[in-house]
């Protein structure tokens, strides 16, 4: 697989490299959910679309990675699907999901991911759990009262990924989360605990509780019921996270 890209996900795919010759895995591009500009956006697009063009000429299938986080689902009535036409409620999502549409049209060969959220080694500052860390150290956590997100450990989000890729899935789109929603708060509580933190937290009203179905995911790679994906799988995926030396 060639990986294009050198950041967290970039990184995290450096695993499946020597796998999946066929695959060009397009890991670049914007990752701030929040402050991207309408220039960050054009260029993602014209990467994508010269991504997208090399692959169709040299008969490869392109690996997309989209967002199945609020911007994507936090409109959807009940938990998220692929299968279900998505209102964007962000312009992050409304960028992911423009794009999807982008290389629909293209005819290239592809296989289109919606990605929860990724906790692992070389998270970037502004991503969910190291941003939170920031907070809980500088003394003040904002919270979105009621905002719940789905973590998964990118170890496993790897794992997912390399299966999905065995089964050969052409022009498709799949979820690759835990299908466990968990309250920013908790994870806030516990993130506190395992590091003997103290802060005030600070409420606006303005949070998105949403569910990620994994309904397909699981159907297609039948191993995720023994991946131990659960309510409390999260605490896992923190406490690795801690015990790396990344907190």
């Amino acid at each position: 697989m060639d990986i294009v890209g050198t950041g967290f996900l970039a990184r995290s795919l450096r695993p499946l490299a020597g796998r999946h010759p066929d695959t060009v895995a397009l890991a670049a591009g914007v990752s701030l959910t929040n402050g991207a500009s309408d220039a960050d956006f054009a260029r993602e697009a014209a990467l994508l679309r010269d991504v997208a063009k090399q692959c169709a000429a040299n008969g490869q299938r392109l690996l997309f990675f989209s967002t199945a986080a609020t911007g994507m689902y936090g409109r959807a009535d009940g938990p998220g699907r692929e299968d279900v036409r998505v209102t964007p409620c962000t312009p992050y999502g409304a960028h992911k999901f423009a794009l999807e549409e982008q290389l629909r049209e293209s005819g290239t060969d592809h296989l289109i991911l919606r990605l929860g959220h990724l906790v692992g080694p070389h998270n970037r500052d502004h991503q969910l759990v190291p941003a939170l860390l920031g907070q809980l150290r500088d003394g003040v956590v904002r919270l979105h009262r009621g905002a719940a997100r789905d973590l998964i450990h990118v170890g496993d989000a790897m794992t997912l990924i390399d299966r999905l890729l065995d089964a050969d899935l052409r022009a498709d789109t799949v979820n690759v989360a835990s299908g466990f929603a968990v309250p920013v708060e908790d994870i806030v509580d516990h993130l506190a605990r395992a590091l003997g933190l103290t802060a005030r937290k600070e409420y606006l009203d303005t949070g998105v509780q949403h569910d990620i179905s994994t309904e397909k995911l699981r159907a297609l790679v039948p191993q995720v019921a023994e991946m131990g994906f659960g309510p409390d799988y999260y605490r896992r995926v923190l406490n690795d996270f801690i015990a790396a030396g990344h907190a």
